[in-house]
């Protein structure tokens, strides 16, 4: 898939833990699991909201668009 999510680079740089953001947004461990490994088809705008929020980011900084070859 060409979009690639890049929460681990994030929670990396701003020195978190997945289950410490999971908490802070409002969403399972399982469902930020899903979103790490590029298995989830969609994200929400207000996941991607708090998201941001929590991590102080934009959404350039969390999804990446990597083209096909």
């Amino acid at each position: 898939m060409p979009i690639v999510l890049n929460l681990d680079v994030m929670l990396a740089r701003r020195k978190m833990r997945s289950n410490e953001l999971a908490e802070r947004i409002g969403i399972t461990t399982a469902n930020l699991s899903i979103l790490k490994t590029g298995k989830a088809k969609a994200i929400r705008f207000s996941t991607l909201e708090a998201i941001c929020k929590v991590l102080e980011c934009q959404p350039g900084d969390i999804i990446e668009y990597i083209a096909e070859k």
